[in-house]
């Protein structure tokens, strides 16, 4: 069975995916990856950036929590009721908590640079950076190893030398998982008729489980050809399938019970000009995405955050461009999701192994560009 998206038939407002197919896709962003270096860790930051050289003033921002277990950091300052109408970055980290400690490395990053919410004379600023976390302790086999300021300055660097946006287990998607397979990063971008664009980034960690238990992705209906374009999908042989299953047995079963063992978190962005207000629309429809990539999502033992950014590249839209926007942001998000699914390797570390989807039904890719598994 090959993957086909309807999606693109039936809606005409819907261009494609930017040129890279990645939230830089939407002017004015950049992104940064860095690992922990504490011996035993398996977790990261990332980082997305307003670019220093056109957004000097940041960008709009707004949030949407809809997990029972998130961390969070800086996030009330995006009410729509309070006064702060510009962010300077967003950090996404792995290590629970405890990982909420890499902003600080951002915050002083920025700081340096002469970034942030002035307050006085030159150089008199606060760096304005939102965080979220995902639960990754122990899995590289040290509970307490984690991201610190050191790991967010260095994910903030990444983000200022700019570049492609790697995928997969990088940055805070290190030690993520996706249900029983390896979790990661995964990015995906839409362009609307109008020309505005509109993109996500996930770290998809979720409790969740991403594929089917025929091995197909609950979002294969959204998927584009650009999102697999090394392979075409299709659902994997009955061989994979019964080897999944009995590999699937010498897995420890999740542990359900404890909160926050879990999490989907990531950015939804346009360049448009948009309010706070909308921002928090764009993150919340955003979410929409995990719904339809995760089953189930949103979970108590999930901490499922979105931020919604605008760029302010373009100009603030009418009504009809703003549903336009919002109907491809839950899509981005769905696509990004399983392509975090789709970059992961499998990892081995003295806490276990985590097995990555493209090693564990090597026949779901057909002979688009010759992409196999070696599992």
């Amino acid at each position: 069975m090959t993957v086909t998206n309807p999606q693109t038939m039936s809606n005409p407002d819907h261009v494609g995916p930017g040129p890279s197919n990645s939230i830089l896709d939407v002017d004015g962003l950049r992104v940064g990856h860095a690992a922990a270096e504490a011996p035993g860790a398996l977790s990261g930051t990332t980082v997305v950036l307003a670019d220093p050289d056109v957004l000097t003033e940041g960008m709009v921002g707004g949030v949407d929590v809809r997990g029972g277990g998130p961390g969070t950091r800086e996030t009330d300052l995006l009410d729509p009721r309070n006064v702060v109408e510009r962010i300077h970055a967003v950090c996404l980290t792995g290590g629970s908590a405890f990982g909420l400690g890499a902003a600080d490395g951002v915050m002083a990053g920025l700081f340096s640079d002469g970034i942030g919410l002035p307050m006085g004379a030159p150089g008199e600023v606060v760096p304005l950076v939102p965080s979220a976390v995902v639960f990754d302790l122990g899995r590289g086999g040290v509970f307490g190893a984690h991201p610190d300021a050191a790991t967010g300055a260095a994910a903030y660097r990444a983000a200022r030398v700019g570049g492609p946006v790697e995928v997969g287990c990088v940055g805070a998607g290190r030690g993520a998982k996706a249900g029983g397979f390896k979790g990661g990063v995964g990015t995906a971008s839409a362009t609307c008729a109008d020309g505005s664009v509109v993109a996500a980034l996930v770290v998809c960690n979720s409790l969740g489980e991403v594929v089917a238990p025929d091995g197909t992705f609950h979002a294969a209906s959204v998927l584009l050809p650009q999102d697999t374009p090394e392979a075409e999908l299709r659902a994997p042989s009955s061989a994979d399938l019964e080897a999944a299953r009995r590999a699937a047995v010498d897995v420890p079963a999740q542990v359900v019970g404890r909160p926050g063992l879990a999490t989907t978190i990531g950015v939804v962005a346009t360049d448009v000009t948009l309010t706070k207000a909308q921002c928090a629309k764009l993150a919340g429809v955003g979410h929409d995405g995990i719904g339809i990539a995760v089953r189930p999502a949103h979970t108590m033992l999930d901490g499922d955050t979105l931020f919604g950014l605008s760029t302010t590249r373009r100009p603030a839209p009418d009504l009809p461009g703003f549903h336009d926007i919002l109907t491809q942001a839950s899509l981005v998000v769905a696509r990004a999701v399983v392509g975090a699914v789709l970059a992961a390797t499998t990892v081995t570390t003295p806490a276990g192994t985590w097995r990555a989807y493209a090693d564990a039904f090597p026949s779901a890719f057909g002979a688009r560009g010759g992409r196999s598994g070696n599992g």
